[in-house]
């Protein structure tokens, strides 16, 4: 039995060794398009690889996923984040989790993932083919038979985890294997914000949890923000992303959005937090301490920014800059002009009809013995080691090949 995973990356060679565990005496190929493998591993998570999350229960893991969320379902009933950490620590990686759920490989370095696929391929002895770029696939009464530059090749099962792309035409090939492809745009991405130089000078400046609204619409996220040389970024926008990834498409990434810096829930509570204190603070400098915990390169942009004299006191500012203060900490509002998405990091909102899919075994319902993985799937989670671990679980999954022999 030969069977190809088209797709070197985290699905695509999870697919491939489960492939080969369950069907040991099959020929497994991983064929990948350019001339690396597992570069998004490589990359996530600041390159420490953000394997997956904590969260305590599927329920609770599902409800971090903007799309796909009630095909996974089943899919986690076969492999989940448990069997995810089981298995990378039978392999003699450890995983470790943080404060806010994300897990990383204790050595806080991607290669240990990337060490760990790979190693595992060759003791299995899954071949990888790399600069194997398909441009069609044609079904035929054995199997499948894959046209590209580098040769045609022939296989009895096919794997496709060819991961995401935000051109349409790139999915083209899948098009015409008869299936119906949920038009892609990106996922996760940051705001770029051109008009606020000031803002754009704080780039490095993080705060621990923002509340940020995109103005118009339902959507708000409270998390870690970051200032950036272009804009924002940080967990609360990239979420904020995910769950807007086409109502923002089709605003053509022009918006508002409108940030609470504090940890405080309304501008009631920033203004009895400021009264509270303010006996402490009056005799003190304004630029020298501030009762919400700021950043203060932060603290001082928002000064300059309601146009308040940080070499007063405290007692020395008036009522209306008090008040202007309190609305700038609450509901400061910046134009978006355009995002900022990093082709091998952030993912793709789209793809392959999940409809299309059966979910507990990933076998395409349209074509006998082809299998999808991945997110080549309209399948995206929000950031925290989601979108991983629908990899993790839908290549293990496809790799099975529904038990066939």
């Amino acid at each position: 039995m030969k069977v190809a995973v088209i797709g070197g990356g985290a699905a695509g060679f999870f697919a491939a060794l489960s492939c080969k565990v369950a069907h040991t005496q099959a020929q497994v190929d991983i064929l990948e398009a350019s001339g690396k493998t597992l570069s998004k591993v490589k990359v996530s998570g600041g390159g420490r690889c953000n394997v997956t999350n904590g969260c305590e229960s599927n329920a609770d893991f599902l409800r971090f996923y903007p799309r796909g969320s009630k095909v996974l379902k089943k899919t986690f009933g076969h492999f989940d984040r448990l069997k995810t950490i089981d298995w990378f620590a039978q392999r003699g990686v450890e995983l470790k989790t943080e404060a806010d759920g994300r897990m990383f490989p204790v050595t806080n370095d991607s290669q240990t993932i990337i060490d760990c696929l790979r190693d595992e391929a060759r003791k299995l002895g899954v071949e990888v083919v790399q600069n194997y770029r398909v441009s069609s696939i044609t079904p035929t009464h054995r199997g499948f038979e894959l046209f590209s530059k580098a040769g045609n090749r022939v296989y009895d099962y096919l794997i496709i985890a060819a991961g995401g792309n935000n051109k349409p035409e790139s999915y083209d090939w899948l098009r015409q294997l008869g299936h119906a492809i949920i038009p892609p745009v990106p996922s996760l991405f940051t705001f770029n914000i051109p008009s606020e130089k000031k803002l754009t000078l704080l780039s490095g400046v993080a705060m621990t949890a923002a509340t940020v609204k995109i103005q118009g619409t339902k959507l708000a996220e409270k998390g870690p923000l970051l200032v950036t040389h272009w804009g924002l970024s940080g967990p609360a926008a990239l979420r904020l992303s995910a769950w807007g990834a086409r109502i923002l498409h089709d605003l053509n990434y022009q918006f508002s959005i409108q940030i609470n810096w504090t940890q405080l829930d309304n501008e009631a509570q920033v203004r009895e937090r400021l009264e509270s204190v303010s006996a402490e603070l009056d005799k003190k400098l304004v630029s020298n301490i501030n009762p919400f915990d700021l950043p203060k390169r932060l603290w001082s942009y928002l000064l300059d920014r309601v146009e308040v004299d940080e070499s007063k006191r405290w007692m020395e500012v008036a009522k209306k800059d008090r008040n202007r203060l309190i609305n700038v900490l609450c509901n400061d509002v910046y134009k978006v002009e355009g995002k900022t998405t990093f082709k091998e990091e952030f993912v793709t909102c789209g793809g392959v009809d999940t409809a299309e899919v059966d979910f507990n075994t990933m076998e395409s319902r349209q074509i006998k013995g082809l299998y999808f993985a991945g997110e080549v799937l309209d399948i995206d989670g929000v950031t925290g080691g989601f979108n991983f671990q629908a990899a993790w679980s839908t290549g293990y999954v496809a790799g099975l090949l529904g038990g066939k022999d």
